[in-house]
């Protein structure tokens, strides 16, 4: 009955409504959009591994002078050489044997197609295909005579056929122990701190790393990186810090310290630690990052591990062990705090009082409650995942300062690792919440049992003003939901992440040099060999998705793998624009300077006044982040860290304006819509009409629609509940032109 599970698809209809909001992008990225939703929609069907292989075209050789014509007296018709090709290849026996040389239908099509054109094509053939096609047509050679002709071919159109056991042992993932011979060469002690939420398990786990004598701390976010930096530090322990971001030095830059903390994806693998803390370990089965952990846990040259997460973990973590010839000891924690489900829904916003936290899991929701509550009266800090860590900390500081006005906190699940708050109760405004599948296919369903219990946990923290937590939901309907995931342990944790190496990419791109990165991934993903007992393959579609995106730019493999791996959002269009154009500079062999950026981002920023100047804001922030994480990796090429930097500080200061001021915003956009609810905001949408307006022909001229994605969204607004977006679009444009501005 509460089972809710939906897959969402990404319309054409809504890629636009994204490209229509916000500064003006890049024509490619549209296009790119586009593609990327093309791909993801196969994935639904079952995919041909052969139709991933790009055929290379075969060009006649210009040594090619006519020796075969000299040798057999005569030019061969191309109309002749046409139906004797027709015929060859109707052939049974032709079929039979191309199957055995690994040509599929597909393939055979494919060669076939290629063969017959470069044969007609030719002025001059090679002189023994010529010699046979002429002994054929003259009845002096049987016609599977040219088979031999076709197979050459066709291995030249498709390297695979002559490679594919080469390509099988590279994707070879069945031992992912084997791959860090250093840490099998140490005897490892591995230790899982297991219990819920605020149960002091990370804070043993911590102490053993403070007192070593050299240790690493890998965490999932560079909040908690960078406090566990600044606790050891503040400890006497001198400290590190390192992220894709960001670079500090406890003793200098020359001078490393013996203690370093990290975001889990920059864990040295080559250095020898006396204890090694990594936490949330239950993120190994993340669909994304969970190739991280598995690296983390499994190559750490640490004399003890220290994993704090679920007790989950434990059976899959031994599992992992085993294969290394190691041993997991747990130790179990319970939690320090009381915490209580309520019987009753908070059904009202009426009913919030001290120490409440109302965790949406949309920004609309976000909105709608903060606005709703300072209608009621109420001051609430804000916090969601798109703010800067200074605007998140800020927020967190004045809702948990017992002196301060703010005493509610409306937040999404951004809250469940990273921050200490200081919450008394929690309500979940909704337990639907959107996720992406294994496959990369966007889903709604019911929050799991572990994201139940992770972010409930987080009422009622031991040491605060609230030891004792409750928690509920805001509908009434889904208390009995609540009530039982919270009854349940969380789910077991069956398979750790992988992905490919950078190493193994290029070993790939030697064999397949014709193939597009992209293309090699996807290769890779279906060649690849996993033990699926233990292991899955990560999803990989958002690199999938930059690589095609910077395909068209000139660029080593190795650099262009390094940018592909930047973590940065798809869905937001600006961000993906500065990507393509940092691409673009480093191609050109020009630094990416200050004064080039600023001129991109458009400085100085100003205090957002709506809602969608926030979200550009935020998206100019995202941007700032990528440009160091490039700095960090191509340091000649991205060299003004420092002003990136103080830039950076000074729009965290601008964003925390507007989310102090957030319902103003909401009220803003909601006058300028004017069609919008006063509760239950909604961004508002810019449709596209359905003819060939003048938008229609703007966005066409920037390349922001191509013919074909207009084809596309036509045949989408012909569907029931499309036809008045489509048709109503003209009047409501032309409406919103002559309102004024405020």
């Amino acid at each position: 009955m509460y089972h809710l599970k939906k897959s969402l698809r990404l319309s054409s209809y809504n890629q636009m409504l994204g490209l229509l909001e916000g500064p003006k992008i890049v024509p490619s990225y549209s296009y790119f959009l586009h593609q990327y939703e093309s791909r993801r929609n196969r994935k639904k069907t079952s995919i041909n591994l052969s139709s991933l292989f790009t055929p290379v075209p075969i060009k006649p050789n210009s040594e090619d002078d006519g020796v075969g014509k000299e040798l057999t007296g005569g030019t061969l018709n191309k109309t002749d050489i046409a139906k004797v090709l027709n015929k060859f290849y109707q052939r049974a026996e032709v079929k039979s044997v191309a199957e055995e040389n690994g040509l599929d239908g597909y393939l055979q099509h494919q060669v076939y197609l290629g063969f017959r054109k470069f044969c007609i094509e030719s002025e001059c053939l090679p002189a023994d295909l010529h010699i046979v096609i002429n002994d054929v047509l003259h009845n002096t050679a049987h016609i599977t005579d040219i088979l031999p002709y076709y197979l050459r071919h066709a291995r030249e159109m498709f390297p695979h056929l002559e490679c594919m056991d080469d390509l099988k042992r590279i994707s070879d993932l069945t031992s992912p122990p084997s791959w860090y011979p250093n840490a099998r060469d140490m005897k490892r002690k591995i230790i899982l701190h297991a219990g819920p939420t605020n149960s002091g398990k990370t804070y043993h786990a911590l102490e053993r790393f403070l007192s070593a004598k050299s240790g690493v701390y890998c965490g999932p976010l560079k909040l908690l990186a960078a406090e566990v930096y600044k606790k050891a530090n503040e400890r006497g322990t001198p400290c590190d810090l390192v992220t894709g971001e960001e670079r500090k030095y406890a003793l200098g830059e020359d001078n490393p310290a013996s203690h370093i903390s990290c975001t889990v994806e920059m864990t040295s693998i080559n250095t020898p630690y006396e204890v090694a803390v990594i936490d949330e370990i239950q993120l190994v089965r993340d669909p994304s990052r969970g190739w991280a952990w598995t690296r983390a846990l499994l190559g750490l040259m640490a004399e003890e591990i220290h994993l704090c997460g679920e007790e989950a973990a434990f059976d899959l973590l031994s599992a992992l062990a085993l294969m290394c010839n190691e041993e997991v000891e747990v130790r179990k924690y319970k939690r320090l705090t009381e915490l209580t489900v309520e019987e009753k829904a908070l059904e009202s916003l009426e009913n919030v009082k001290a120490g409440d936290c109302i965790v949406c899991f949309n920004k609309n929701d976000i909105y709608s409650v903060s606005r709703a509550l300072e209608v009621k009266g109420h001051e609430a800090a804000v916090i969601y995942g798109g703010l800067p860590p200074g605007t998140k900390l800020a927020q967190a500081q004045k809702f948990n300062d017992p002196e301060h006005s703010c005493k509610l906190l409306v937040a999404t699940d951004a809250i469940g690792m990273g921050l200490n708050l200081s919450i008394g109760r929690v309500i979940f405004y909704s337990l639907v919440k959107p996720t992406t599948n294994e496959k990369g296919e966007k889903e709604i369903d019911i929050i799991s049992i572990s994201q139940a219990l992770q972010i409930a946990g987080r009422a009622g923290r031991f040491g605060t003003q609230f030891e004792k937590g409750y928690v509920t939901t805001f509908k009434s309907e889904d208390l009995p939901v609540l009530q039982s995931l919270l009854k349940q342990p969380p789910e077991p944790i069956t398979k750790a992440g992988l992905h490919p190496t950078a190493e193994q990419i290029e070993l790939y791109a030697y064999h397949l040099p014709h193939s597009t990165l992209s293309n090699l991934i996807s290769i890779f993903e279906e060649i690849c060999t996993v033990d699926d007992s233990l292991y899955f393959m990560c999803n990989m579609e958002d690199f999938k998705f930059l690589a095609d995106m910077i395909q068209h730019v000139a660029l080593p493999l190795r650099t262009r793998y390094v940018f592909c791996c930047a973590p940065l959002n798809r869905k937001m269009p600006f961000v993906c624009s500065m990507f393509l154009k940092f691409a673009r500079q480093f191609s050109r062999n020009d630094g990416a300077t200050f004064l080039w950026l600023c001129k991109h981002l458009g400085t100085p920023f100003s205090t957002p006044k709506s809602i969608a100047d926030l979200v550009h804001l935020e998206a100019v922030f995202d941007v700032l982040d990528l440009y160091l994480w490039l700095s960090t990796r191509f340091p000649e090429m991205f060299p003004a860290v420092a002003q990136v930097r103080e830039l950076q500080a000074s729009l965290d200061s601008i964003i925390q304006q507007g989310v102090t001021q957030i319902t103003r915003l909401v009220i803003a956009d909601q006058q300028t819509d004017g069609d919008a609810p006063e509760v239950g905001y909604r961004q508002r949408k810019r449709d596209i009409p359905m003819g060939r307006g003048r938008l229609t022909e703007k966005l066409i001229s920037e390349g922001l629609l191509t013919p074909g994605m207009l084809s596309q969204l036509r045949k989408e607004w012909s569907k029931p509940g499309h036809e008045e977006e489509g048709h109503n679009f003209l009047s409501r444009q032309s409406k919103r032109k002559k309102k004024p501005k405020h």
